[in-house]
């Protein structure tokens, strides 16, 4: 009898050959692995450096820790909070620093800009005009914050000099309750303004020129060029320049450590001042990451009512 055939053939390699993978799956596996490698050190860097001590310092405001303080934190839940929102003394902070950033922020938007308008009109110079407003903001806030105090010492200042030359008496500027905030705007003015000169000379030079020239055929008066041309097509990059230095003001601290120390007694004392204050010299660590708590949770719910306003702005 003959051996029945085989029905495979005896090539080597030809029966085991698998499937091929299915077009574009292996690659699009292998995009995501490399998405991953890549981002993944960037967000561990973050997680670690943002996200973790923000829900360190949430645990924290719900005890009595203290850094210089021996054995482990006692819970005390809300009792941090309710002290904090009850108090005097946080109330009073509160004002000074909504003062201060009113004021602060309000004279950066009108002269930056002014500033910013007057310099969009010439033709000849701006680079250079604007390279010499820019100056301060490339400063380090310790510096201006040095450089004005000498500047506004009460005996050996500048300032007192130059009214002194003009027949006018000496100011204490920095060691008088009625003066030593009005400084501090003055100080913050100087160094901020061309940030908001800066957002709102790119609005203006984005405007198209086809409009001033449409209105100048129309003879459309300067003042009626400015209020339904330039203004409106500008003002919501201004107020995005206003939505982020108040934020900025809003936690203030430098300026004040090295100008005033939150004094004349505490009329210059923010609220960030305060935080450090209660953090670093009485050691409430407890109590001072309650007070970081609050402040972001007022932060990020004023800053979403200010964006759903430029929302509505914009569908408008």
């Amino acid at each position: 009898m003959s051996e029945p055939v085989s029905l495979t053939t005896d090539r080597p390699g030809q029966a085991d050959t698998p499937k091929p993978p299915a077009p574009g799956r292996s690659r699009r596996l292998t995009d995501r692995r490399l998405a991953v490698a890549f981002i993944a050190p960037a967000l561990l860097l973050l997680l670690a450096m943002s996200v973790f001590p923000l829900l360190w310092a949430l645990y924290l405001s719900f005890t009595d820790y203290s850094a210089t303080r021996g054995g482990p934190a006692n819970f005390v839940w809300f009792g941090n909070y309710t002290a904090i929102l009850t108090s005097a003394q946080v109330h009073l902070r509160a004002l000074t620093t909504l003062v201060y950033v009113v004021g602060a922020v309000g004279l950066q938007t009108a002269l930056g800009f002014t500033i910013a308008y007057l310099i969009s009109r010439r033709t000849r110079g701006r680079g250079l005009l604007t390279t010499l407003f820019l100056v301060p903001m490339m400063l380090s806030p310790v510096v201006v914050g040095l450089f004005w105090r000498f500047m506004l010492d009460a005996q050996f200042g500048v300032v007192n000099s130059m009214l002194g030359s003009l027949g006018l008496g000496q100011v204490e500027w920095l060691t008088r309750q009625r003066t030593a905030l009005l400084s501090l705007i003055v100080v913050d003015t100087w160094q901020w303004t061309p940030f908001i000169m800066l957002i709102a000379l790119a609005g203006l030079t984005a405007v198209p020129k086809y409009l001033y020239e449409a209105a100048s055929i129309d003879r459309a008066s300067e003042w009626f060029r400015f209020r339904t041309i330039t203004l409106p097509l500008v003002w919501p990059l201004l107020l995005i320049a206003v939505l982020f230095r108040a934020i900025e003001a809003f936690r203030l601290f430098d300026l004040v450590y090295i100008l005033t120390s939150g004094g004349p007694g505490v009329s210059t004392e923010t609220l960030s001042f305060h935080v450090y204050k209660v953090a670093f010299l009485g050691f409430n660590t407890g109590t001072a990451s309650a007070y970081g708590i609050l402040m972001v949770l007022v932060v990020i719910v004023l800053t979403q009512l200010y964006l759903r306003y430029l929302n509505k702005l914009k569908e408008d």
